[in-house]
């Protein structure tokens, strides 16, 4: 065992060089600036103090640089994972102010151990369950929930806190009167002026200039005296060694929440990780390594005032693009927060929080996946649905509801899909010894007397129903004329006792009904779990061959031993 498997730094450090050193200098600072208003905003949509978003960026950054494997993952808050913490947190702290910070750090703690459980058990693949349309509609329904929820600090007003877009609108229809214009104002100037950033690709981090902006405007303005909200004074001071709260009724009820966060948090860091390491052959991402790497980013976290992070879709990207050659890059971020919090604080008293909300809007916005719903109904119906199903319930269930939905319905299709596995009767091409789907190629030769069956699945006790009525129905279809089955095991994989049972039933059927049963292209595993259970005796060592032409000149050249020893060649394959 490499103790640098679980110690990636020790991989990347020995070897640090001046040149990495430049590019991690320049992604660091980038992505540091970058941090700063995103942090605060994703603090504020996470329903806490915006001081709390730049403590989620120093700690969990620091652990992740040096256990992490992808050297360009931009650990920190994010936009879906605050909202998880609004929604599972606000439902129990309320108006509990002290409350609802003490559950936050403490759901980043369960968050943490729920994955470095999981890394330990190695369970990384139980994300796999989840299927890409469904996490589109999730994400799609979310991002439309984040947006709205920004609404009441967009205009200015009181808006109730919740999870429902119709409530949201219904709220900020009734108090539209007392919108505050200056607010409105600042606030869709700085969209504009971000995405203008972004179409332009102006070489600033949009953000930055959004609050350079706002703040600019609201000071020398006078504008907080004209009703514009304003973060006001930040803490000085780096976070302080805290114990989160242990009450174990309190970690009960975060229990689905933490769960819920730490499945998503890890597909969304996954995910980037993946497509970003696709750039750079000098590494591996280690999914169970990640799980590990995330959970002590949360654990550690949580000790200095954290709440839940993970490895956010826009930093990353901008952390290549900069330049991040190794972990390097999130450690100079860190100390650029930091600072931040040492020093600058002060500069963000003006900030007024339509800023904030502007850059979660246009950052969530952008996870709204149109075109994937569009191109799965034109290819593949049944997952468009599942896509429409979890993007309907979340929006209208809620959050936790619907990734819950998403979780069984991405269960469902598996399970379904292994019970009805393809099946397809197989037909002569004019003039070759080879056999396609006659489904899919009408011209093919057909026979009365003949039946070529394939499955395409492993054979197993769910589908075993499905195996022996197909075949039932194709028989009775075929009727008196049938003298002939051939089941063409090529695509079996696997097989299972029941499935065993299943072909013997069918084996004894075939011989009441004078039907020659034939064997074709089983392979290795599974003609061994037939020699094994004697199912190569029932059916007859001079009935199972490698290829279908060969089963059928045997059927129809029946007593000529030529064809008989086709069966030897089996032992050799």
């Amino acid at each position: 065992m490499n103790w640098k498997n679980y110690l990636p730094v020790a991989q990347w450090l020995p070897l640090y060089n001046v040149t990495q050193f430049k590019g991690d200098l320049s992604a660091g600072l980038t992505v540091g600036v970058m941090l700063i208003p995103q942090g605060m905003a994703y603090a504020m949509l996470a329903g806490l103090p915006p001081i709390f978003g730049l403590y989620t960026s120093i700690v969990p950054l620091l652990i992740y640089a040096v256990l992490g494997t992808s050297r360009q993952l931009a650990v920190g808050p994010v936009a879906m994972i605050s909202l998880l913490v609004a929604a599972g947190v606000g439902s129990i702290a309320k108006t509990d102010v002290d409350l609802f910070i003490a559950l936050s750090v403490t759901l980043a703690l369960m968050v943490g151990i729920i994955q470095f459980v999981m890394g330990t058990f190695r369970l990384g693949f139980l994300v796999n369950f989840l299927s890409h349309p469904v996490i589109s509609g999730f994400t799609s329904a979310a991002a439309l929930i984040i947006g709205f929820s920004q609404l009441k600090h967009l205009l200015g007003i009181d808006i109730d806190r919740s999870n429902y877009i119709h409530e949201i609108l219904a709220s900020a229809f009734t108090k539209s009167a007392d919108i505050n214009i200056y607010t409105l104002g600042i606030g869709l100037t700085a969209i504009a002026l971000l995405i203008l950033i972004k179409r332009i690709k102006l070489p600033i981090p949009g953000p930055l200039f959004a609050v350079i902006f706002g703040i600019t405007v609201v000071a020398l303005g006078g504008l907080s005296e004209q009703g514009v909200k304003i973060v006001g004074m930040i803490p000085k001071g780096l976070p302080s060694f805290q114990m989160p709260n242990w009450d174990f009724a309190l970690m009960m009820e975060l229990l689905p929440i933490a769960f819920t966060i730490a499945f998503i948090s890890f597909m969304e860091s996954i995910a980037v990780a993946k497509a970003i390491q696709a750039k750079h052959k000098n590494y591996k991402i280690v999914p169970n390594q990640e799980l590990l790497a995330l959970g002590l980013a949360n654990i550690g976290g949580s000790f200095f005032q954290a709440f839940p992070s993970t490895g956010g879709f826009s930093r990353t990207a901008v952390n290549d693009q900069a330049g991040a050659k190794t972990g390097m890059a999130s450690i100079i971020s860190a100390l650029l927060i930091a600072l931040t919090l040492l020093f600058l604080t002060p500069l963000f008293y003006h900030l007024p929080k339509a800023i904030l909300a502007s850059i979660i809007m246009v950052a969530v916005f952008g996870l709204i996946n149109v075109k994937e719903a569009v191109h799965l109904w034109h290819t593949d119906r049944s997952d468009f649905f599942m896509l429409l199903v979890t993007f309907i319930g979340t929006l209208s269930l809620g959050i936790e509801e619907g990734i819950l939905i998403g979780v069984v319905l991405s269960l469902a299709y598996i399970i379904y899909q292994t019970t009805k596995p393809h099946a397809a009767v197989l037909g002569k091409i004019p003039g070759k010894p080879h056999y396609k789907n006659i489904d899919r190629f009408p011209e093919l030769e057909q026979r009365s007397d003949l039946l070529i069956f394939r499955i395409d699945a492993r054979l197993y006790f769910a589908n075993v129903s499905f195996f022996k009525e197909t075949i039932e129905q194709l028989m009775e279809e075929k009727g008196e004329d049938l003298k002939a089955f051939i089941l063409d095991a090529d695509s079996i994989n696997g097989i299972d006792s029941s499935a065993l049972h299943a072909i013997e039933d069918l084996i004894d059927e075939c011989h009441q009904n004078d039907i020659t049963f034939y064997l074709v292209g089983a392979k290795g595993p599974v003609r061994d779990f037939f020699h094994k259970s004697k199912l190569v005796q029932k059916i007859g060592e001079e009935h199972c061959f490698i290829r279908i032409q060969h089963a059928v000149d045997c059927y129809d050249q029946k007593g000529n031993n030529r064809y008989q020893n086709y069966a030897l060649q089996n032992n050799n394959d």
